[in-house]
Formats: structure tokens, C-alpha cells, sequence
């Protein structure tokens, strides 16, 4: 499933309206946690930074499996959630 973010065009350099904080879990906080953690504020910035069409993700969950980060190394994620409940209010929400 394509989520949200998905659909906004990724080709012009979009910058969000603005950010909220997550306050409860959720796959696409949990994506946006995944992101984060690799130096990236979304699956938008990523794209437009690494020149990709496609994210990898866990077909069984729909979570990112693997980022490259901005120095070129890699982050492999699990296929279960990683984003504990401790740290969802440190996932930022954008909005477009």
C-alpha cells in the first residue's frame, strides 16, 4: 500500500507548511521514525536527496527495510515495529 506521502509529486523540491509532533504510533509514525533516525525528514526528502523512486520495504508490513543515508552507509530496519511508545513523541509530522 502507497501511503500518503506517497502520492505528493516528488519531483519539485516541496517543502512542508508545517510540522506537529506524533503522539500516538502508527505505521506511517513508524516509517517517518525510520526516516528520521536515517537524517531525513520523510520518505519526500529522501527521495528528492537520493534520486529514487522506490523506498524498500517489509512486504509482510509495509515498513521500511533499508535507507542509505546522506554519507552513503546503510540503515536495515526489522520487519516489526521499531519505534517504541517512549519515543513517538520525537517523530515529527510534516505536512504538505
Amino acid at each position: 500500500k502507497m501511503s500518503k506521502i506517497s502520492e505528493v509529486t516528488t519531483k519539485a523540491d516541496i517543502k512542508p507548511k508545517s510540522m506537529h509532533r506524533a503522539k500516538i504510533w502508527s505505521d506511517d509514525v513508524e516509517n517517518l521514525y525510520r526516516f528520521q533516525q536515517a537524517g531525513y525528514r520523510d520518505e519526500v526528502e529522501y527521495k528528492q536527496v537520493k534520486q529514487v523512486d522506490e523506498v524498500e520495504c517489509w512486504p509482510e508490513t509495509g515498513f521500511v527495510k533499508k535507507l542509505q543515508r546522506r554519507d552513503n552507509t546503510f540503515y536495515y530496519y526489522n520487519r516489526q515495529r521499531e519505534c517504541e511508545d517512549k519515543d513517538v513523541h520525537k517523530v515529527k509530522v510534516y505536512v504538505y
